[in-house]
């Protein structure tokens, strides 16, 4: 598997900002993944997970 380009945008200290290019398109980074696992994501409500657009 070849690795996904990786451009650094900005930093700040020892955090940092880039933008991730895949084939499906670019992720900007930090991103925000909330994660299911059994088909529940725990600590959100459904309404806040509705607004991360998951």
């Amino acid at each position: 598997m070849l690795p996904f380009p990786f451009t650094l945008t900005a930093t700040e200290g020892r955090a940092r900002t880039g933008v991730l290019t895949t084939a499906r398109g670019d992720i900007r980074t930090p991103a925000f993944m909330p994660v299911g696992t059994a088909a529940t994501v725990k600590a959100m409500s459904v309404d806040q997970v509705k607004a991360t657009g998951a």
